[in-house]
């Protein structure tokens, strides 16, 4: 029986083990299961891992996809120019224990932008948010030529804080991400401090959150004219790759 699962804490608001339970059972795919494991620090990962030499693979969600890099053995190249580690793959050789570690989000982000590239409808973006999940999507605009501003609960450098996004800034913005935890069940409406009597149809929301599927920031959005893209569907995005990866010859 090979035994994946997730890692992070809390996880009463993750869907990856329904998703992946959903899926062993749709595909007949039965030497495989999925767990969550909250983990209460990163440092109990070690433990983890070596109780159990049927685990082979975990997805890595809030708040350790940057702290776990410090367990990787291995890191793939996109993962280490991010600097975030949602994926990790267990290898096993006799007494010796690998960690390998990935960033299935960037698959996500790319999947569930991609029609608004191909329409040529994103040149300049708000980040809100600047942790593990922000360098993934950070990563991604550049990737695609996209300008993006950062904005934080505190001004630093070139990073706004909240109070920063007047008028101009909004309407400069075509696309408006949350990559911060606000609005997560159970605290379901909880959003970032925007004022969203500034948004309007040419304005797109993309929230990281999946849970709920229509979070209060995509809500907000969706009532003023906004195109809003769910987190649901770059959970699915991600995992598939996730499965790809932890079923790959790579490494």
């Amino acid at each position: 029986m090979r035994k994946f699962g997730l890692i992070g804490y809390p996880l009463g608001h993750s869907f990856s083990k329904a998703y992946f339970t959903e899926k062993f059972a749709t595909e007949k795919i039965n030497d495989c299961s999925y767990d969550n494991f909250p983990l209460t620090t990163i440092d109990q990962l070690p433990d983890l891992i070596k109780s159990d030499p049927y685990l082979c693979g975990l997805n890595v969600t809030i708040p350790y996809k940057s702290e776990v890099i410090r367990y990787v053995h291995l890191l793939d190249n996109e993962a280490a120019r991010i600097g975030s580690v949602n994926v990790l793959k267990i290898k096993r050789v006799k007494d010796k224990i690998k960690l390998l570690g990935y960033n299935s989000d960037i698959t996500g982000i790319s999947d569930s932008l991609r029609q608004f590239i191909e329409q040529g409808r994103l040149k300049n973006a708000l980040v809100l948010g600047t942790g593990g999940s922000s360098k993934s999507v950070q990563y991604v605009l550049k990737k695609y030529g996209v300008n993006f501003t950062l904005i934080s609960r505190k001004r630093d450098g070139d990073i706004l804080s909240y109070p920063d996004i007047d008028s101009g800034v909004m309407k400069g913005a075509d696309l408006i991400i949350n990559t911060t935890p606000l609005g997560m069940f159970p605290e379901i409406n909880g959003k970032p401090d925007i004022d969203y009597n500034l948004l309007g149809e040419k304005h797109i929301l993309f929230d990281l959150v999946y849970n709920p599927e229509i979070t209060a920031f995509l809500r907000s959005g969706r009532e003023r004219g906004c195109s809003i893209v769910t987190g649901l569907e770059m959970l699915h995005s991600q995992a598939e790759k996730a499965w790809e990866i932890w079923n790959s010859d790579r490494f």
